[in-house]
């Protein structure tokens, strides 16, 4: 410790004293970093054309189509501030924009959670090499974030068709609280190459986009989706011994180690090594039976109101439920690091109990879902529908 604070591991070594300034500086989630990069691995560093016109109003019109329908099949109001909902046809680096803002509250979050890495002093005098690598891991957390948000959002970003690939509600606050975005480059990209119809597929993404937001706008299912995201984001535990394993393993003395920075920073295992908690585990449950109601109830709607609409949907729903679930990777972890688990099992488990409560009741059978925050199943209940039934005709 010097008279004017902590000694700067990077003194002498003008590149990394420079990138310690330049985090010092950022304080919290360095976005603007963030958000370079998710354009960058969106678009592979290459300019987009903005969306023609022509498919813009191609695609608005069968958004009103599939508005009314959906409202009659689920009973709900599709829109959270009342006006109609509005589908918004943006290119890839449209999507990054709007989506950075919309999952900084819960990066944020995470941040919080985590706080400033914290590095045993050690007992025997200060070795040069550990006090730098201690110094590196500090001035690096915010950077890390940052990296995994805006990788997260730019590899999203080359995949989602809409912004409910992952069934978590935005912000309702927000000036374009009913702008639901359809991503205009990677459906036809998925068009041209699994050889669908284009306005069906159009369509059927409409339909999905919609429902999710007619679900997550009943008051109490947004409630408990936010809470439980925000408990699981703000139950992740700070583990700086695996980040100061990975970093031990580079030779920070030879130049030619830096380039390993990179790879350690942007590893999604380096990340969840380093903050997954047993907290997170006792929500799982709940998590999980939320996702798996909410998914089958959209499953459902598409399937009514998609046989009417679209000519070729048996061909589409194969080929798309298909894809959802052939996730990369990166996408997995994107979905562990918000504690989702959207694998084929919780899809299964979310049509079998939207179907054993239309067995039973039907459609009114399921609207009680969105009557009352007690209303919504317990995860036991998910897999028994007639308990959940028998509960609320008590």
């Amino acid at each position: 410790m010097g008279d004017d604070g902590p000694l700067n591991p990077f003194e002498g070594m003008p590149f990394l004293g420079d990138l310690a300034r330049l985090l010092g500086q950022q304080g919290g989630m360095a976005w603007d970093t963030a958000r370079q990069l998710a354009i960058a691995v969106a678009t592979e560093g290459q300019s987009e054309p903005n969306v023609d016109p022509v498919d813009r109003m191609s695609i608005e019109q069968l958004a009103r189509v599939a508005d009314l329908h959906v409202a009659d099949v689920t009973g709900l109001a599709t829109t959270l501030t009342g006006r109609p909902v509005q589908v918004v046809p943006v290119n890839r680096t449209g999507w990054v924009t709007s989506s950075l803002d919309a999952y900084r509250p819960l990066m944020e979050r995470l941040a919080g959670s985590l706080g400033p890495v914290q590095v045993d002093e050690p007992e025997a005098p200060a070795d040069p090499m550990s006090g730098m690598l201690a110094g590196m891991m500090q001035a690096m957390q915010p950077m890390m974030l940052a990296m995994t948000a805006g990788s997260m959002v730019g590899h999203l970003a080359r995949r989602s068709l809409g912004q409910y690939d992952l069934p978590i509600p935005r912000p309702a606050t927000a000036s374009g609280a009913d702008d639901l975005l359809l991503v205009v480059p990677n459906l036809d990209e998925l068009a041209s190459d699994w050889s669908l119809q284009r306005d069906d597929l159009r369509l059927w993404v409409c339909v999905h986009e919609i429902a999710h937001h007619a679900v997550l706008a009943v008051p109490h299912v947004r409630a408990r989706m936010e809470e439980l995201l925000d408990r699981h984001l703000s139950s992740f535990q700070n583990d700086p011994s695996a980040l100061e394993r990975h970093l031990g393993e580079l030779d920070l003395s030879d130049p030619s180690g830096l380039s390993g920075l990179q790879e350690v920073f942007g590893s999604p295992e380096v990340v969840l090594g380093a903050i997954t908690s047993p907290e997170q585990q006792a929500l799982r449950p709940h998590v999980d039976a939320l996702v798996a109601v909410i998914v089958g109830v959209v499953d459902h709607v598409l399937d009514v109101v998609g046989e009417k609409l679209i000519g070729s949907y048996a061909m589409l729903t194969e080929a798309l439920r298909r894809r959802r679930v052939e996730a990369a990777e990166s996408d997995r972890f994107v979905e562990r690091l918000f504690g989702l688990e959207l694998t084929q099992a919780t899809y299964d488990r979310g049509s079998a109990f939207v179907e054993g409560v239309l067995e039973r009741e039907g459609e009114e059978g399921l609207r009680k879902l969105w009557s009352s925050p007690e209303h919504l199943p317990t995860p036991n209940e998910v897999d028994a529908p007639g308990l959940w039934l028998a509960r609320l005709a008590l």
